[in-house]
């Protein structure tokens, strides 16, 4: 293949190689101790070619936020505005991210990597970190909760912190800080696991005091205080506190990540929004091993809303994010007003979903009316028009439905991926190891699950996130769940719960077929199994072993939990324990509940 070799001078006076194949663009970077920024920037800028490829030698690469890319950014889950992006690709139709094992080292409000309507991205052998993570922490001395006072020691080597009037403030870069702790979680110092039987904290202290010893004491009343010993990490007032994501992906297709590792973000790790096949491969989301850090994303490690085709995680290990592993929706818009008989005006709800880009021309959508959360008629978007960030009037080639009323939803039927988990490892994290919201084929098997929440969760909801959809399909195989629900509220290790507004039906069937098979759940606590409003569950083959060495937070719940569900299947499953309290069931349930040849429990109606 014949090709040629240019040198350029970039506007950091900096020198990458340029091979000009009969495919593609080929920039090669060199490690420097400088910020490189302009360099990647002046790579991407003057590329005129629809394909390109960035191949950085194996080193440590420093990015700045001085001289990056700048744009409003719609970014759903996370506060949109102006970011700084420092890798910035749009209408590529290849795009390919060479690492070498290299580590990319942000500094200060960046946004690592947006990609937007590009085809046949592939990302390898790259590891992402901050010289100064957003985050504060500190580890927890004494506690006086009848006075409303905790003494702490914050960390300080590798973070960002000063004591300013009566208030902590961080990281105090660029200008930026967070002027409140804010949301904040406890995590075990010696496994770096969330701490055992602990609950989320919003600290906001009255007044903090140096102490002569060296500590600091926050004077704030709380509802539960943590416990002595444990680490604390804030990540600062909600609203701005999620950044961005390390990645975004929006409008594209084909896209690969391979041996990418995300030891911090501000915001998420991985986020796709209208992203079509996905794969996640041999990466992960967790803190350098070693590092003081008890946090690597303030928000999800993945997350994918509205996407379609295959998404597969596989092989990764997932640790010490702020929040879920992966959480996998589409979006339900509320009908604002009904503008004729082929119009309605919508509304997106939640103020992070401001600017997302719920359905497109060619789009079938579902028509969800209450007081029934069915998926009932379906009508095809012929146009789109925006009014603002948060209403879009949308026009189908069919009538709408006669008694569509306001407060009905509309789901994006196009938009809907099918998920499979393999092979991953998901720990020392709070909320949830995953949130599948799907009606697409689901496959959960061979992962290490251990939550701070319920480990697997199904939720749709009309109330907050106004996250769809309704499961039609799951297969969980083959998994070992480990000590799940740890925290301080009560969850299940499989946890099955609609949350829609008072129009809906609360009674209605809302998920459907579920098989929960040849698992091993080794737990302290006693909930497996709660459904509500769940059609079709067969349980089988399971193991169930209760491990020592921890305090059950809720004793006396059962290991079942069953309300408005139907056909409910326990078959042939061990479980080894103390628990005698085995099923809760309602009058609706038990009605076709079938448990039959298990081990160590049974069922009485």
């Amino acid at each position: 293949m014949k090709y040629k070799i240019l040198k350029l001078v970039c506007l950091s006076l900096l020198m990458f190689v340029v091979t000009v194949t009969s495919a593609q663009v080929v920039y090669e970077f060199s490690p420097t101790d400088s910020d490189i920024t302009s360099s990647v920037r002046q790579a991407i800028e003057n590329t005129s070619d629809k394909h390109i490829k960035l191949v950085f030698n194996k080193g440590v690469y420093r990015f700045d936020p001085k001289y990056a890319f700048e744009r409003f950014s719609f970014i759903t889950n996370h506060g949109n505005g102006y970011k700084k992006v420092i890798f910035r690709f749009e209408n590529f139709e290849s795009v390919e991210v060479e690492g070498n094992d290299s580590e990319f080292v942000f500094h200060g409000q960046v946004a690592p990597f947006q990609f937007e309507k590009c085809k046949n991205i592939n990302v390898q052998n790259i590891a992402l970190d901050w010289d100064i993570p957003f985050i504060f922490e500190a580890k927890v001395k004494a506690v006086n909760e009848v006075e409303g006072w905790m003494d702490v020691n914050p960390l300080t080597k590798g973070f960002s912190w000063k004591l300013k009037g009566n208030h902590i403030s961080f990281p105090n870069i660029g200008g930026f800080s967070y002027h409140e702790l804010g949301h904040t979680h406890n995590f075990n110092a010696e496994t770096k696991s969330t701490a055992h039987g602990a609950k989320g904290l919003h600290l906001n202290p009255e007044r903090v005091e140096k102490l002569k010893n060296g500590a600091y004491r926050f004077y704030q009343k709380l509802k539960s205080y943590p416990q002595v010993g444990t680490i604390i990490a804030s990540k600062g007032e909600k609203g701005t506190n999620r950044y961005a994501p390390a990645f975004q992906t929006q409008n594209c297709k084909d896209v690969v990540f391979d041996k990418v590792i995300v030891h911090h973000a501000l915001g998420m790790g991985f986020l796709f929004e209208r992203t079509e096949n996905i794969q996640i491969l041999n990466s992960g989301v967790y803190t350098k091993d070693g590092s003081d850090k008890y946090i690597s994303s303030t928000a999800d490690a993945t997350h994918f809303a509205n996407c379609k085709g295959d998404v597969l995680i596989e092989n990764c290990r997932i640790e010490s994010m702020l929040d879920d592993g992966t959480n996998v929706h589409g979006t339900y818009v509320e009908v604002d007003r009904i503008i004729n008989d082929y119009t309605v005006r919508v509304a997106l709800k939640h103020f992070e979903q401001a600017g997302f880009e719920f359905a497109g021309i060619g789009d079938e959508v579902w028509f969800i009316q209450s007081p029934s959360p069915k998926r009932g008629h379906v009508n095809t978007v012929s146009e789109v028009t925006q009014i603002n960030e948060t209403y879009s009037d949308l026009k189908f080639e069919n009538k709408i439905p006669h008694n569509l009323v306001l407060g009905d939803v509309l789901e994006n039927k196009t938009w809907n991926p099918y998920f499979t988990m393999r092979g991953c490892k998901i720990t020392k994290h709070r909320a949830r190891n995953m949130m599948i919201k799907t009606p697409k084929k689901i496959i959960i098997e061979n992962n290490y699950l251990s939550s701070e929440m319920s480990s697997i969760g199904l939720r749709g909801e009309t109330v907050n996130w106004y996250e769809s959809g309704a499961v039609e399909d799951v297969v969980i195989r083959n998994n070992h769940f480990f000590n799940c629900a740890h925290g301080g509220a009560e969850h299940a290790v499989l946890w099955v719960s609609p949350k829609l507004n008072k129009s809906f039906d609360k009674t209605e069937l809302y998920d459907r077929n579920i098989i929960f098979e040849g698992n091993l759940i080794e737990t302290f606590d006693n909930r497996i199994v709660w459904a509500d409003r769940l059609d079709g569950l067969v349980f089988k083959g399971n193991t169930i072993k209760q491990t020592n060495g921890v305090k059950q937070l809720f004793p006396k719940a059962p290991l079942f939990d069953f309300e408005n569900c139907n056909d409910i299947n326990i078959i042939e499953n061990v479980y080894q324990g103390k628990a005698t309290n085995f099923f809760e069931t309602d009058e609706k349930t038990s009605v076709t509940l079938k448990v039959k040849k298990n081990k160590g429990f049974s069922y009485k109606k």
